[in-house]
Parts: structure tokens; C-alpha cells; sequence
């Protein structure tokens, strides 16, 4: 089930996306707390509960455009758990008239895999990590 996040799952989102195999944050301080509640505070930020826990969740930047994160415990990854959060990150930034859609990954990863399979592009490289874009999509 997919719900809004609230500040009662910042520890819990936190937890999620530091307990990740791939794609592991080189500087663990480029995510902090605050950066979690503007997303809690404004659209964007969504978490997937099961059996009464936070399994996955996606954020996304309407400011930007930008897929902010998209990360599932790797129990529950091959489900379709991240492509619902994806989905629903993705509707923020079409509602908020975002003409760029875009994020990055590092190459080689499951990450790039699924964003290729769902039809975004590589469009240049930022510090080792591939830069993804989807233009929006009328809906």
C-alpha cells in the first residue's frame, strides 16, 4: 500500500535508504533529516507499507524535476513495489508541470536497468552517475 509520508517515518525512510546494496550514498551527510521533512512538508515523498512497516519509498522535486530517490528494501525488490512508487513520484512532477523530468544512477546497477525498461534515456554523466530524462508526458 502507498501513502503519503509523514514525519513519523523520517527514521524509518532514513533507515531504508542507507540499508541499500546498490547505489549507496558516498557522502552518507548529502541526505539529511531536513532534506527528508521539505519533502514530508511539500508534494513528493511517498512510502510503501507491509505488514505494518515501511518497506520502499520515492521522493521527487517538483522545484527541479527531479526523481530525488526511489529505494526498496531488497526483500521485497522484484514485486513491483518500486515501479508503483516510481509512478507515483513521476505524477508529481507531471501535476506540477515539471517540462524536465530527471535523475541519476550509477551505471551498471539494477537502478539503471529499470530506468531503461521504463523508457528513460542516458543524457550525460555527473560525478560517475548516469543522468536519466524523460520528457513529461500529458496525461
Amino acid at each position: 500500500m502507498i501513502r503519503n509520508a509523514t514525519r513519523d517515518d523520517i527514521y524509518r525512510i532514513m533507515e531504508v535508504r542507507a540499508g541499500v546494496r546498490e547505489n549507496r550514498l558516498r557522502d552518507p551527510s548529502r541526505v539529511t533529516v531536513d532534506d527528508v521533512r521539505w519533502y514530508i512538508d511539500n508534494p513528493g515523498i511517498f512510502v510503501w507499507i507491509e505488514n505494518q512497516r515501511i518497506v520502499g519509498f520515492s521522493a521527487a522535486d517538483p522545484r527541479n524535476g527531479s526523481i530525488f530517490g526511489l529505494f526498496v528494501e531488497a526483500v521485497c525488490e522484484g514485486r513491483g513495489i518500486g515501479r508503483a512508487l516510481f509512478e507515483r513520484a513521476c505524477d508529481v512532477l507531471v501535476e506540477a508541470g515539471c517540462s524536465r523530468m530527471w535523475l541519476t544512477t550509477w551505471p551498471g546497477t539494477r537502478a539503471e536497468r529499470f530506468y531503461r525498461k521504463a523508457g528513460w534515456q542516458v543524457t550525460g554523466e555527473d560525478d560517475g552517475n548516469l543522468i536519466f530524462e524523460r520528457p513529461q508526458i500529458e496525461r
